[in-house]
């Protein structure tokens, strides 16, 4: 019975904001210890990369998935970004 008080944060997701003031080289080629699965929520002109691939422009309402130890960056648009992230396997 307890246990159901005890529900992992991220099954609802984490709501993260990138902010657009910030230096590029903040945006950095990275890996994530778990799989994420990220939905755009707010956000105008910027765009994602995987490793290896062109970038792409990231719009409202997109969902996507970046695997465990998947390379991948961020490239800073014009407004702040704003994504719900839910991770999996942590």
């Amino acid at each position: 019975m307890e246990k159901d008080f005890l529900k992992p944060y991220w099954e609802d997701g984490e709501i993260r904001i990138f902010d657009s003031n910030c230096d590029d080289e903040e945006y950095v080629w990275h890996k994530d210890l778990e799989n994420r699965e990220i939905e755009i929520l707010e956000g105008n002109g910027w765009q994602f990369q995987f490793e290896g691939c062109l970038p792409y422009l990231l719009e409202k309402g997109m969902v996507f998935s970046i695997e465990k130890n998947e390379m991948h960056r961020l490239i800073k648009g014009i407004d702040n970004l704003k994504i719900r992230i839910v991770r999996h396997g942590h």
